[in-house]
This record gives C-alpha cells, structure tokens and sequence, in this order.
C-alpha cells in the first residue's frame, strides 16, 4: 500500500490540508480551533484516513504563544554581573523622533534573571570554575519562584560551552526544562544568543505538549515531521527541543511551495504574497529563498536562520475601523475564525476586508469554499450603512476604499522586501497564494509595475503543498573571528570538519545516510571595523565574491582588509518530491460551460457586468480578458478590467495587463 503524504497548516481562519492518497492530490479546508488547533488537524486526519502517513505539519504554536504572551514561567541565567542583558539589549531606537517609544518587555521579568559566579574568557579558557553547590541552591529558588523552564547564556560559552552542560545536567535533574544557547546558537552577539534562547525556553513546555498531544492520537505508523522557518522540516523529537527554530513554520512553507512551483512554469525571481485570514506575508525569492538572521518577532529578536519574510496586519479578517482623526484604518486587529467576519453568520459584528470584498461583488456568496460554505451579504447592509454615514461616505464608497487602503499597507510591504533592498519589482511576478491573496494581487502588481501575477492551482492551500516538497534542513554556525591573514583554508575547512561531524550524527537520527546529505557551507564576512556581517557561499575566491555582495547592497567596497565572523553548515537531506500534475496545452477561449453566472461587480468607481468562472473547467490553454471573478474551493481571483488571464500547462492562472 503506498503511503498517505499529508501537509497540514494551521492559519488564523482555517486549517488546509493537501494529501496525496491513491495516487491522486487532494485538498481539504477545516475552521481553525485557536484554543486548540491540535482539535482541527485531528478532525483532519481522521476525515483523510489512510495508513502509514507522511505528515508534515507548519505550527503557528510558538508563534502565538509569543504574540499572546502565553508561554512557561521562563527564568534566565548568566554570569554573575550581567543579569540586566536582557533589559538592556540594544540601543537602537525603532522609531527615531518619537518620544515616547517603549521597549518590548523581555519575556523573563528582572526578579527571574540570575547570575552564577564563574567565567569562561574570549579565548575559550576557563578562569573562574562554576560550583555545583550554587547551582543547586539556584535549582531550589527556582522552584519556589514555580520556574517551569530555564534559559541559559554564558558570555563566551561558543567558545567553550563546558559550564552550560554543567548547568543543563544539573537542572534537567531537578525536573526543569532547559534551553542552553551553545546548542541554540554558539554565535558571539550575546543579546541575540540570549533572546533566542530564551524564546526557545519560553514556547518549549507548550510545544512539547503540543507536539506530544498529536503524537498520542496519530496511527501506528504514521510518521510527524514540524516544518521549520529555515524553509526545511525537522522530525517531532526535534521541534520539541528547539521549537524557536519553528516560529514561522506556516509562511516558510508558503515560500517554499511558490519557489518550487515557479521553478516549474519558468519563474526564477519571485515575489511571494501570502493573504489569509489575519495577515500578509511577503517574501523575495532571487533563484532561491532569502534567509536572514536578523528577525523580530513582537520586538523579540530571533537570530537563527529563517527565510526573510516581512509581515502586515492585513488579511481578509482584518478589521476597518475610524480613528482618533477620523480617518479609516484597516487592522492589524483581526476577527480571526470565531467570531469571524460578518458574512460569515457567526455573529461577528465588525466590518472586515472579507465583508468589504463580498459587498463589491468581488466574492461570490454562492460559490465560497466550494459552495460548501454561504456568505451573506444581507448582514452587511446596516454596518456598512452605519460606518459610512460617519465617515460621510456611500456604502459602496467605503468598501471600496477599505480595500484601497489594505491595498496601500500591502504595497508597502512588498517595497519594504524589494525597492528598499535594491530590487525592482519589475522583474519580478507576484506570486500569489493565501484565501485572499489573489483577490487583491493584480490590482497591487498594476500599481508596482509588477508584469505578471501568477496564481497557482489551490491557492489557499499552498502553505500546505510547500510543507510536502520541503527537504530535511539543518542550520549549523560557530564563531571564529578570522581576520584575513588566519582566514586559510585548513583553518576554515577545519572549523566546517567539526560542525560536518555534529550535523551527520543529527541527520541520522532524522533517517539520512552521510551519502544522502547535500552540504552547503557558507561564510559571514565584514570588513574590519564593521559592526555587521554579509553571509555568502565558502569558495575558494570568497574574499572577491563578498565585495561584489557587499558593493551591490550598498554601492561601495572597502580595499581594507575582512574578517571572517562566522562559520556557516546547511545540511539538506532530500525527500521524496510529489509529482506536479502536467496538462496539455490547447489553445482556445473562455469555454462557455466555464461561466456559472454573470452578475454586477464593483471596479474603476462603476458596476461591471462580470461573469463568474469555475476556475476547474478552464482547460490549459485557455485565454480570457478581464473582469472575471474565478471561484474555486480554496480561494478567488479578481480579473480586473483590462486584465488578461492564461492558463499555463500546469494550470496556474497568469495575469497580465493587455498590451503590457
């Protein structure tokens, strides 16, 4: 019997499944259980079936749980003197001129940050031995304190983690769960080491739990794998132990399932543009998914590798609202899967992007989800009547521009990730994917010069389908301050020895050969001097290779000398990839048995008779101008006017201004 491939996402509104079972692709949308989504993904499975599944699961758990700030009582431990670091971290000001700008509160109080007395030196040698005794009367206030899970960064531990195995060993026997940064990320930077590790002590007993809910009601059989925001999976057991590594686990599958799916139909450079429920994820892919390590996520920085992803409240539950000014705003604040937006029925009662975009037309109420599930735009009538009489707007005024200004915050997200770091959009496609995604992006692409916008076949389930092509990746890293001179080969290929060895021993226990394993070494390199690191490929001419990096970033190259900060080891174990359906292409016009109905909808400050396509009867092949709405299970796409749409042998539907 051949084996059930499952990708699961869990999104504010909804969870998606996209299987694989007989042979054939599948597709499934459940609303989402926030105050357990472990309910939803079950409910799932068992709707699936089958045996020996193959589940790859993208978690927004730990994501929330920093969000909410619902994760373990956490304390943290340092060296004695700097139990303030977490306090004080940087001295960078998010908002210059404000004066009132207030930092994020650390995740671990004052009263909850301790120091030992011991102290390892910048070179890796230890002159102040730690005491077993102190760490055992630690262990003891800790539990009166009711400490469930502890965070530990020594300041030169990267060098020499000795006293953090000392401290791990000794409070894992008092019953604590602990997180020591030389496994989470032996990197100089101790802000940045702590904030991580810290993060991964904070969401680990809620992550293990989690994870272990699921585990206990899966089949005999069935094999969990967590996708990372790195862009890989992890198995189970691991996630558990270094959850932060899963903080964007739901977007990174998304950027994973657009890079694999344009690779297919042609497109090397992407902008990925991810629409749910509750927010927009962009992303830019140049041949290959950017990563970075300089993340926040609720003004918590998170410095291990993850694709670089930049997010907006702005989904299709986000809610529109007045200010202070009287102007009208449009989220962050989102009415999620419960009570959800008004069209819904579930009682929602503030007006939302979703409600806005059924009252132009632009979704249909008969054919959302399906049709399994029915708008109504009855609902809408008086709030919307409401709202734009104090705004001193017509109803339809409102809601169209409720959509403009979402489409305003997405724009600048999208800037934010191309023109501000020297890429035009111009060349580029839009690629589009999320339940909303592809109601908003050819409008978005129209305003940012963007040629194409490409949106492929169950597009509310890509996140899903990225999580089945995902590969087995591992990050690894070691500080090793080289300047140019000590730089060598030897040297470097030596520090890579070390790191290789840790990695195959991890990637065996996730199922790989040393054989099986693609290793793809890279380096952090400045100029010395600098305050911060430029990452790129470990070649032999990896000197020159980082001054043209560096002179395309910021115009310029230095003639003084480099130095090597980090040393940088991606492991990949690849997995077994699902076929991508392929269709003969046969060139033809809307077929009429395609358009379900004509009805009026909203564009260019007018009402257009506007046909509505089952986007499952379009033929590959097939060519059509704009307006049209075409509906699917997972997701509608707007056909602006003066939009043409063709379908690609694979079915994705790319939209292109005519004549453009």
């Amino acid at each position: 019997m051949r084996e059930v491939i499952v990708g699961v996402d869990t999104g504010g509104t909804f969870t998606d499944f996209i299987y694989r079972k007989g042979g054939k692709w599948h597709t499934l949308k459940i609303l989402s259980t926030p105050e357990n989504p472990a309910e939803a993904i079950l409910k799932g499975l068992e709707e699936i079936g089958g045996e020996r599944r193959r589940i790859t699961h993208g978690t927004t758990v730990a994501t929330n749980a920093l969000l909410e700030r619902k994760g373990a009582k956490t304390a943290f431990i340092t060296n004695k003197g700097f139990e303030d670091l977490l306090l004080i971290g940087r001295q960078d000001r998010p908002e210059l001129y404000s004066l009132k700008v207030k930092k994020p509160e650390p995740l671990v109080p004052g009263e909850l940050s301790f120091g030992l007395d011991c102290r390892v030196n910048s070179r890796g040698e230890v002159v102040r031995e730690i005491k077993r005794e102190e760490v055992l009367e630690l262990a003891r206030i800790l539990r009166e304190k009711g400490v469930e899970s502890v965070a530990v960064c020594f300041l030169f531990s990267f060098f020499n983690p000795s006293h953090e195995e000392l401290v791990k060993e000794i409070l894992e026997g008092e019953g604590f769960q602990v997180s020591i940064s030389s496994e989470i990320l032996p990197e100089f930077r101790e802000y940045e080491r702590a904030s991580t590790t810290v993060v991964n002590a904070y969401v680990m007993p809620k992550m293990k739990g989690y994870i272990s809910f699921i585990e206990e009601n899966l089949k005999e059989g069935d094999n969990l794998r967590i996708m990372q925001s790195n862009g890989g999976v992890i198995s189970a057991g691991t996630a558990k132990e270094q959850p932060v590594r899963t903080v964007l686990s739901g977007p990174a599958g998304g950027v994973v399932g657009a890079w694999e799916l344009g690779k297919l139909a042609g497109f090397k450079k992407l902008i990925t543009f991810d629409m749910g429920g509750t927010s927009t994820d962009v992303s830019l892919v140049d041949s290959r998914p950017r990563i970075t390590t300089s993340f926040k996520i609720s003004g918590v920085p998170v410095a291990i590798p993850v694709i670089d992803i930049h997010t907006v409240g702005a989904g299709g539950g986000s809610i529109a609202w007045i200010d202070r000014g009287g102007a009208l705003r449009v989220g962050p604040r989102s009415a999620g899967a419960s009570p959800g937006p008004i069209c819904y029925g579930r009682g929602g009662k503030e007006i939302t992007v979703t409600d806005a975009n059924l009252y132009l037309g632009r979704l249909d109420e008969e054919f959302f989800l399906g049709g399994k599930m029915r708008l109504r735009r009855e609902l809408l009538e008086e709030p919307f009547r409401e709202m734009a009489s104090r705004l001193g707007l017509t109803p339809t005024e409102l809601a169209d521009g409720i959509l403009r200004v979402a489409n305003a915050a997405m724009e600048r997200a999208i800037r934010v990730i191309s023109v501000e770091r020297g890429y035009d959009p111009k060349e580029f496609v839009l690629f589009t994917f999320g339940g909303a995604g592809a109601l908003h992006a050819p409008l978005l692409a129209s305003s940012l010069k963007i040629p194409k916008v490409v949106v492929p076949r169950n597009p509310g389930l890509l996140s899903a389908f990225g999580m089945v092509m995902s590969d087995v990746i591992k990050d690894y890293s070691r500080t090793v301050m080289l300047r140019e001179e000590e730089a060598t080969k030897e040297r470097i290929e030596g520090h890579f020895s070390e790191l290789l060895n840790r990695a195959l021993k991890e990637m065996e226990r996730e199922g790989f050969k040393p054989e099986e394993v693609i290793v793809e070494p890279s380096l952090d390199v400045r100029f010395v001097g600098q305050s911060y690191e430029i990452n790129v490929p470990y070649c032999e001419d990896f000197v020159e290779k980082f001054k043209q990096v560096h002179t395309r970033l910021y115009g310029y190259a230095h003639d003084r000398e480099i130095e090597v900060v980090n040393c940088r080891l991606r492991v990949v174990g690849r997995v077994e990839r699902p076929e991508v359906e392929e269709f003969e292409v046969k060139p033809c016009s809307l077929p009429e048995e395609a358009v379900l109905k004509v009805k009026r909808v909203f564009f260019n400050e007018e009402w257009l008779e506007t046909p509505v396509v089952d986007r499952e009867r379009l033929p590959a092949g097939s060519s059509f101008c704009g307006p049209a709405i075409v509906v699917e299970y997972s997701s509608t796409t707007v056909v602006p006017p003066g939009f043409r749409v063709k379908v690609d042998r694979f079915k994705n539907l790319i939209l292109e201004v005519e004549n453009g």
